[in-house]
């Protein structure tokens, strides 16, 4: 599930615990929230995320 969030991160060299980070979650948690398939605009709020982490914002 999920997996074009994680491979998206992966391109843009980002790891997973720096977007818990900014969700404001513990990496953990983030994880188990990945095991299911996420709403899309929480994907889209994630993939902003990713963005905004590669760009250094």
């Amino acid at each position: 599930m999920n997996e074009d969030v994680k491979s998206y991160a992966k391109q843009r060299n980002i790891r997973l615990w720096q977007i818990a980070t900014r969700l404001g979650i513990n990496d953990g948690n983030f994880s188990r929230k990945l095991r299911f398939e996420l709403p899309a605009d929480e994907k889209q709020r994630i993939l902003k995320i990713i963005d905004e982490l590669s760009e250094g914002k």
